[in-house]
């Protein structure tokens, strides 16, 4: 059984998505983009300012699942520079202890006004 998840900023935003889908003990969510979730608007400035506010929107929808930052077992990272990698993994190691989840990144310069995209599966 799916049960869907909306968080009302997103609703409100517009995207045609659904902020996370809970399907037995797994949780999936969708890619989180730097958009403050309290006000739809995109977060703008440097990679660590960007990063901070995609892992903060991850955490609350994770713990409005039942879930937690300590219960991400893959991490998906869309970078638009990956010069930004070191800068990134910096604010990355603030929201994500070892042993750390499986991750996997990719160069992506076709994301649309933003610098970060990350998307996460965790148990719950």
């Amino acid at each position: 059984m799916k049960e869907y998840i909306n968080v009302p900023a997103e609703k409100k935003a517009g995207p045609p998505l659904t902020s996370a889908i809970k399907c037995g003990d797994t949780l999936y969510l969708s890619g989180q983009t730097p958009m403050d979730l309290h006000t739809g608007k995109f977060i703008e400035g440097d990679i660590a300012t960007q990063t901070k506010q995609v892992l903060e929107n991850i955490k609350i929808i994770l713990e409005e699942c039942g879930s937690n930052m300590a219960e991400v077992v893959k991490v998906v990272v869309y970078l638009t520079d990956l010069n930004d990698f070191a800068a990134f993994n910096e604010v990355y190691k603030q929201y994500f202890k070892e042993p750390y989840p499986v991750r996997t990144l990719v160069g992506a310069n076709l994301l649309f006004t933003f610098n970060v995209e990350i998307d996460v599966i965790a148990r719950i």
